[in-house]
């Protein structure tokens, strides 16, 4: 993986995780002139601390810049960042967990808000990765890591070609695959989270693809009150398998 990548983030959160994380791959930072907020001012201090160049200009320019996005007067220039990991890179990576692995697997999750919510409870939770599809998904872009709030950068984000080919490997690594669907009638309260394990969402709308349903080790479901809501946003379906999966391994340790 030779190749990197050159991109603009914007939003207070994505700016103070990139100066937390990865300050050498920041190139430069871009604030608007006339805004006086004490947030943009401590990043500023940070940046000029760190030596990175801080450059002041109109809010038309940070428009430009970001795209269009709500930028919240600052946007900073990424050089260098390598790009997300891939199916290759999966074998040292499930090598350099300590303990149970833990990984969360989007099964075309388009909505970039979505998949940044995502990642910010995987990195809360402790999951050891987020693996994504290639095509037909979300990747990492400038609006996922704003919503991140810093966690793209503290969770290995996976991108695969062959989802079921990834999955396969995974049951024979020993890593019990765990689906999430409305219709199962097994409750995820009833799944043991404390031995390794990848749970699987599916898409906004669709939910698990067919072939993704099948390479499942078992399909569960988040119980419901009856007569209420049928279903929940990924992102909230995502946190509360993880976080039953953490609360789980903080009793057994």
């Amino acid at each position: 993986m030779n190749t990197v990548l050159e991109e603009s983030i914007h939003g207070i959160h994505a700016v103070a995780a990139a100066l937390k994380y990865e300050p050498e791959q920041l190139s430069g930072v871009w604030v608007e002139r006339q805004r006086r907020d004490g947030r943009l001012q401590t990043l500023l201090e940070q940046a000029m601390g760190l030596g990175i160049a801080v450059h002041y200009t109109e809010r038309s320019e940070l428009d430009r810049l970001s795209g269009g996005a709500r930028h919240q007067g600052i946007v900073a220039r990424l050089a260098g960042r390598r790009p997300a990991l891939t199916e290759d890179d999966l074998a040292d990576l499930l090598a350099g967990v300590a303990g149970s692995a833990l990984l969360l697997v989007l099964d075309g999750v388009q909505d970039p808000h979505n998949l940044g919510a995502c990642l910010r409870s995987a990195a809360a939770a402790g999951a050891h990765a987020v693996l994504v599809p290639a095509d037909r998904a979300v990747g990492l872009n400038a609006t996922v890591r704003k919503v991140a709030c810093g966690a793209a950068d503290i969770v290995p984000f996976v991108q695969v070609v062959n989802l079921a080919r990834v999955l396969r490997d995974l049951r024979e690594r020993g890593i019990w695959v765990i689906g999430a669907a409305g219709e199962a009638e097994t409750s995820l309260y009833t799944v043991d989270f404390t031995v390794p394990t990848a749970i699987v969402l599916g898409a906004e709308e669709k939910g698990l693809r067919r072939l993704t349903r099948e390479l499942c080790d078992h399909l569960v479901q988040i119980p419901m009150a009856a007569g209420g809501i049928k279903s929940l946003n990924v992102s909230v379906a995502a946190g509360i398998f993880l976080f039953e999966a953490r609360r789980q391994r903080a009793f057994s340790a």
